[in-house]
């Protein structure tokens, strides 16, 4: 992959309209690769996206010994783990704080190696992630844990063995440490309160598919039968449900009309929801979905981010760019991150009206509301949004600022773009492709299509 400059100048005002596609999802596909390494023989993973979590799992992957190719198809890579080996601690350190998914590859390497290592964590600034728990799971299963300056050294003495295990918040990557770990363990573990996330079904049906005995009550509880060993698996990931519902937002608050190839009716449906409560229009077939501005004003509305089947806290930021351009007051109460509205301070410089709380404006249950976090938005609408100077923060605020300059007036200069890169595959040559207008500074007129097609 070529590298482009990490600012860019976005010239907005125009609406954005075309086709785009979506390709597997981001919170699906990293850890379908990690999911090979428990393998005994090679896996086929499709529809795979070029963003930069796939590729620190890649070489992650190959660092120990997993081959990794491409396939017959466009977005189709064969991972092949049966030369799985220890890697070097140095190589493992160079991927710390790019991405959090190594903490994955605890239970896989525990069945493989009998250890592991794992380096110090990145991933997005969006409020408290510990991984505390990822380690005190990892004990319940029979794993020797000791902390040293470079990151964490695992043991499995023995074999690992299931236990009961209850989350006390339905988290996404706490449930996927569990499947991840339990599959090939001793005996039957139990998992209370877990995460359910269409993503998270999808991996286990991964995980089926070579041969883990799972199952899911409908009360969130998962039982995972550890079987003695794993064969390989043909996959095709979902498609990214959360880069979806950014371009419909993108087409709401740009007033655009974008047709999203891949995105699924079934996964958005909370989505779909509120976004037409606010005003938007959406046609659904069996390729993907349009989105829409259908002109008039739009709605302010009530929201409350939740875990899935809820309105995911992704869908948030995005939306609330929309949102500066309702009619009225909306209240956004944030209850899974509790920084996550902080990037609204930018579109405050942008001329939005946002007042942020730290009381719970809503009626859900919340983590923060006797924490002192800001956590709860006003949004007074509808606001003409101007050009300005924006830091990216994190992966969606970033897709959120941009959606922000392309609805401005006049230019402003985004910097730090290479974080989308993280979840959105191709992102420069989507805008082009849709009508935007942006340049990268210092860069001729002619590379700029260029860097968009390799970004």
């Amino acid at each position: 992959m070529t590298d482009i400059a990490d600012v860019l100048l976005v010239h907005g005002g125009t609406p954005l309209e075309g086709e785009i596609r979506v390709r597997g999802a981001k919170n699906l596909v990293p850890k379908a690769m990690v999911a090979a390494l428990l393998g005994s023989e090679p896996s086929r993973l499709r529809n795979v996206p070029d963003i930069r979590d796939v590729r620190v799992v890649r070489g992650l992957l190959q660092l120990h010994g997993v081959t990794v190719n491409a396939g017959e198809e466009p977005g189709e890579l064969v991972l092949d783990p049966t030369r799985v080996e220890s890697a070097n601690v140095a190589d493992i350190d160079a991927h710390a704080g790019s991405s959090r998914i190594p903490i994955l590859f605890c239970g896989p390497l525990l069945h493989r190696l009998g250890h592991a290592f794992i380096p110090g964590l990145g991933g997005c600034d969006i409020g408290g992630r510990p991984i505390d728990f990822h380690f005190d799971v990892l004990r319940r299963f029979g794993a020797t844990i000791e902390k040293r300056d470079d990151g964490q050294y695992l043991e499995a003495p023995q074999r690992l063995r299931g236990c009961k295990i209850r989350l006390p918040y339905p988290s996404v990557g706490s449930t996927e440490q569990v499947l991840l770990t339990a599959v090939l363990a001793e005996g039957v573990t139990e998992l209370s309160n877990a995460a359910v996330e269409p993503e998270i079904e999808d991996l286990i049906c991964v995980l089926q598919k070579m041969g883990a005995i799972i199952s899911m009550d409908t009360d969130r509880t998962i039982r995972i039968t550890g079987v003695d060993k794993l064969g390989g698996y043909t996959h095709r990931a979902i498609p990214d449900r959360l880069e979806a519902a950014s371009w419909a937002s993108a087409a709401l608050a740009t007033e655009g009309d974008i047709y999203v190839r891949g995105a699924q009716q079934r996964s958005m449906m909370t989505f779909l929801n509120t976004f037409r409560r606010v005003g938007g229009a959406f046609a659904i077939d069996d390729e993907g979905i349009r989105f829409w501005h259908p002109g008039g004003p739009l709605n302010a509305i009530a929201l409350e981010t939740d875990v899935h089947p809820g309105f995911q806290t992704d869908w948030q930021q995005p939306l609330v760019v929309a949102l500066t351009q309702a009619s009225g007051l909306s209240i956004v109460h944030e209850t899974v991150y509790e920084s996550r509205l902080g990037f609204t301070s930018a579109l405050g410089q942008m001329g939005a009206h946002i007042q942020l709380y730290r009381e719970c404006l809503g009626g859900s249950a919340c983590r923060f509301g006797q924490r002192n976090f800001l956590h709860s938005a006003v949004v007074s609408g509808p606001t003409k949004l101007q050009g300005a100077d924006l830091v990216i923060p994190d992966l969606r605020g970033g897709f959120s600022y941009l959606i922000a300059a392309l609805a401005a007036q006049g230019t402003s200069r985004v910097h730090g773009i290479d974080l989308i890169n993280r979840g959105y595959e191709n992102f420069l040559a989507k805008l082009e492709g849709l009508g935007a207008h942006f340049e990268l500074p210092g860069a001729p007129a002619h590379a700029v299509s260029a860097a968009a097609a390799v970004a």
